[in-house]
């Protein structure tokens, strides 16, 4: 039965680029998937692109290509990537550009555009598309006026149609992650649209790969000891054959780790719901899935259930909602702690004297309750250092930056041995997110595609 080997080059914008590498040059894969997006990069993305709207997609996609494209080439493999961010026309056209340098030629870059909706909402609203939130039902008529983005949640089905074009790489924007691996497996076994359970199975080993390492023995809440050289460790290849079974595995001769209870952590994460996990491809059921331990960093993956697609995209929107200002300091033992208490009541009082118009205020003792915020327990014993946090959330970038002026009087006029002192950090523009659902044909009907040759 044919195998298609499948390599996750990445996990994240700014994840290591050298198990991607290691993958191409030795993995024996066919294609290698970026999945680079989250909703926090997309909104880092917009901020690029506010600066400079030439940019606006990931800045390591210049070394990627440099790196993988003579790979490409030489070998015959596929690169799919949603690098393309908020700008998926000027990320082709940087591929094209790092093409052009190394002096390849005969390479077809494909882009897929339309998930970029933001200029369709007020239409959609008139066609009486809520747009309401998705969680908690709020009307977007409380931040329309601050949009500054929205990106639909696109499948498989245009980057399919960009390798029946035969593209050798190809650029998206906002795809679902698992979309991007499953797009090679409906191209190369004909799978139909109905063809709910081998979706299925396509779309959980996507799920699977998308987090790069994470599958791999990193971020491992098991025996994570036992994992061995993560100093090297090798991002997933998976092979896939038509009937939907699949192995887990990794390139051989990397460090990290394949086995059931790595890929049955990653199975779990961000599953809401595991019978009813909704894509745009299909409603993938995990909950008769096995994992089966199938040899050394190898791992057989069966039973994803699939049905009906939805009728609904997701959307993700971000709109302006005011400005960060934090500050931050730190204390040594004895009493680490309660001197970093003091600073944060007389730094909150001295905010309330001055009228500093502030929306939120944190603070976080980071080496006490930074991570665990109220669920930490107060310390058995004296911590050796605490440092204290303060953030603002305000109106201004004005109003933010007034922050950071109550905290070098701490030094000489609040509680001993202040140390560490970073103090102000630059203000930063925040960004709200907005999800809603929306009719699928809305979307779809300008989804394009779009492939040159260099």
């Amino acid at each position: 039965m044919k195998t298609i080997r499948i390599g996750a080059g990445q996990g994240f914008y700014g994840d290591a680029l050298e198990p991607a590498i290691e993958t191409a040059k030795h993995g024996n894969v066919q294609y290698l998937v970026f999945d680079c997006l989250a909703e926090l990069t997309l909104a880092i993305l917009q901020k690029d692109r506010q600066r400079d709207p030439a940019k606006g997609y990931t800045a390591d996609i210049t070394r990627t290509m440099r790196e993988l494209l003579p790979i490409v080439k030489a070998k015959g493999m596929k690169i799919l990537t949603n690098a393309g961010g908020m700008n998926p026309l000027g990320a082709q056209q940087e591929v094209l550009r790092v093409a052009r340098q190394l002096g390849i030629e005969g390479l077809k870059v494909a882009v897929v555009t339309g998930d970029d909706v933001r200029s369709q909402l007020e239409a959609w609203k008139q066609q009486g598309v809520t747009l309401q939130h998705m969680e908690d039902g709020r009307d977007v008529e409380t931040v329309m006026d601050r949009m500054v983005f929205a990106n639909a949640y696109l499948g498989s089905a245009p980057v399919v149609e960009a390798l029946r074009q035969g593209a050798d790489v190809i650029v998206t924007g906002r795809t679902t992650d698992s979309a991007l691996f499953l797009a090679p497996l409906v191209y190369e076994f004909g799978w139909g649209q109905e063809d709910w359970d081998e979706l299925a199975q396509g779309i959980l080993m996507g799920h699977l790969m998308e987090c790069s390492g994470q599958v791999t023995g990193g971020n491992f809440s098991g025996d994570w000891q036992s994992v061995e050289e993560l100093d090297r460790i090798g991002f997933p290849v998976a092979e896939m054959r038509a009937d939907g079974e699949f192995f887990l595995t990794k390139t051989e001769g990397t460090g990290g780790l394949v086995s059931v209870n790595t890929v049955k952590e990653q199975l779990l994460y961000e599953i809401h719901d595991p019978s009813a996990y909704r894509t745009p491809d299909v409603v993938l059921d995990v909950t008769a899935v096995r994992l089966e331990d199938a040899g050394e960093n190898r791992v057989r993956v069966t039973g994803a259930r699939g049905m009906k697609r939805p009728d609904q995209l997701k959307v993700v929107m971000g709109y302006a909602d005011g400005w960060l200002g934090q500050a931050i300091c730190g204390y040594a033992w004895p009493d680490a702690l309660a001197k970093a208490q003091t600073a944060d009541r007389i730094i909150r009082k001295q905010i309330a004297r001055a009228g500093l118009q502030v929306q939120d205020i944190q603070t976080d003792f980071l080496g006490y309750n930074s991570l665990h915020g109220p669920l930490a327990e107060p310390p058995g014993e004296e911590l050796n250092e605490v440092f204290l946090r303060i953030a603002v959330r305000t109106e201004s970038q004005q109003e933010a930056a007034k922050l950071g002026r109550l905290f070098p009087p701490l030094m000489l006029s609040g509680p001993p041995a202040l140390g560490g002192f970073l103090g102000m950090l630059k203000p930063r523009e925040l960004l709200g997110m907005w999800s809603t659902l929306v009719p699928r044909e809305i979307v779809e009907s300008g989804v394009q595609v779009s492939v040159l040759e260099v």
